[in-house]
């Protein structure tokens, strides 16, 4: 029992860089992985399906970005406060915080999927879709049974970050490599060996959700842990429940805007791409779409991984004091955000047919017409998405969370919904497309003066420690 602290005391004392490379490797592993999960389902329903059931995984994706952010804004609202009360040495409130995570996690999950049961009709009616659309029947079959798996989902991403934030991120690694090796396995036997297509894609899904999450609950549960899940000693808290919220409202912002910019994206490609690419084109236009946005993420992902290793770093430190290796960490954690992000972006740019036919090799004409120009536009300014996405984080850790959700909704509500609305009417299908590296340049220049007025701040906080 005496070195269980050990674990989240060296967030304090360890060189900032080596640990956010021990932290934000995993992490990223971790992210990338949990990427896979979509993508490919992706990849294998194009090869082993059609172009058209692609569209159909598109429709659902808003959907599944809401189970997302339930799962953030209490995994990592719970991951915050646990970091920061380890470095506060009120272990008890980071135990009793834990306690709360999963708790609120199971619940939101089933009553997600009571609701996705009871309502799934009506809700994929309003994705996007053209009427009488061939993708709204795959979407139909695979969002059925991907509902049955929400709460796998909801525990095993959104409790393994208060794992990481105890000092432990190659168990998070394990676990999502765990989900994501059974995944890969599972899709091609489901989908192409048993020919249950778009529905195998969801069964392996779960099957591999379902092993993260007992993996991560193990660990949990056992005596490695700095803080045990101990639900017998749980003691229920409005305020640790209000405090968890709070500190994951951004990510779970973020991640909801997210879900209605996916859906106003479908019901304008949808709209707009039946007159740009002639007979069926809206659901052309919707399959094209759904491979970049799976290329975008597989880029992202590992931002988003070197963000969360970032944060037990940023949030140990600040509880702490140590206003010096805050301000250390955010740098290294922007240069190496920022890095991936460049190198995104030169794939996207000279290699765009190449991806879009590894998700559809036997594409059609009207695929290749759009999804390639159109992804060369979407990742344009890709290079300045790592610093926005930093930042954003940034405010949450320094205990700032409404700083952190103006930024989030800035891009993602603020400045690209009206862009979509706006630009396709006057210039449809292209305009859809060209509203993404509008919204990032715009957030980029507002974010830049934002944080440079913050790390003023921490300087000067630092040096008043001194």
């Amino acid at each position: 029992m005496a070195e269980k602290p050990d674990a989240s005391l060296r967030l304090g004392t360890e060189p900032v860089g080596t640990l956010l490379l021990r932290f934000s490797l995993p992490a990223v592993t971790g992210m990338v992985v949990s990427a896979l999960y979509n993508v490919v389902d992706r990849i294998w329903v194009g090869r082993g399906v059609n172009e058209i059931a692609l569209g159909g995984l598109s429709l659902v994706l808003p959907l599944m970005t809401i189970n997302m952010a339930f799962a953030m804004l209490f995994g990592v609202g719970s991951a915050n406060l646990i970091s920061m009360r380890l470095g506060q040495r009120r272990r008890e409130e980071a135990e009793n915080a834990l306690n709360h995570c999963l708790i609120l996690l199971v619940f939101i999950g089933l009553s997600l999927t009571a609701a996705g049961l009871l309502f799934i009709d009506p809700v994929l009616s309003l994705m996007g879709a053209e009427e009488g659309s061939l993708a709204l029947g795959y979407a139909r079959s695979y969002f059925r049974i991907i509902l049955y798996g929400f709460t796998f989902a909801m525990v095993s991403f959104g409790f393994s970050h208060c794992t990481r934030a105890q000092g432990f991120p190659m168990i998070t690694m394990i676990g999502m490599l765990i989900g994501a090796g059974m995944n890969m396995i599972l899709d091609p036997i489901f989908i192409i060996g048993l020919g249950w297509g778009v529905e195998g894609a969801a069964w392996a899904t779960i099957a591999s959700q379902l092993a993260s999450a007992i993996w991560i609950l193990r660990f949990n549960l056992g005596k490695k842990a700095v803080i045990r899940l101990r639900l017998p000693a749980f003691k229920p808290s409005l305020r640790i429940v209000f405090d968890i919220m709070m500190f994951g409202s951004s990510q779970f912002l973020l991640q909801f805007v997210m879900s209605i910019v996916q859906l106003l994206f479908n019901t304008s490609v949808g709209w707009y791409g039946a007159a740009a690419l002639g007979e069926g084109g809206g659901d052309v236009a919707l399959s094209g779409i759904n491979i970049n946005m799976s290329i975008a993420m597989m880029i992202l992902m590992p931002v988003f991984g070197i963000n969360q290793g970032a944060q037990p770093v940023l949030g140990y430190n600040y509880g702490a004091k140590q206003f010096d290796r805050v301000r250390k960490a955010f740098l290294f954690a922007v240069g190496a955000a920022t890095a991936i992000c460049v190198v995104g972006f030169a794939l996207g740019q000279l290699f765009p047919r190449f991806l879009v036919s590894i998700f559809a090799p036997e594409g059609s004409a009207a695929l290749f017409r759009f999804a390639p120009p159109a992804m060369r536009i979407m990742l344009i300014l890709l290079p300045l998405n790592g610093f926005q996405i930093v930042s954003t984080n940034f405010f949450v850790v320094t205990g700032r969370p409404v700083m952190s959700i103006f930024l989030s909704m800035l891009r993602q509500c603020i400045v690209l919904i009206p862009c979509i609305l706006i630009f396709g009417r006057m210039w449809g299908l292209w305009g859809v497309v060209a509203a993404t590296p509008v919204a990032d340049g715009f957030a980029f220049c507002c974010t830049t003066a934002m944080i440079l007025a913050e790390l003023r701040k921490l300087k000067q906080d630092h040096e008043k420690t001194l």
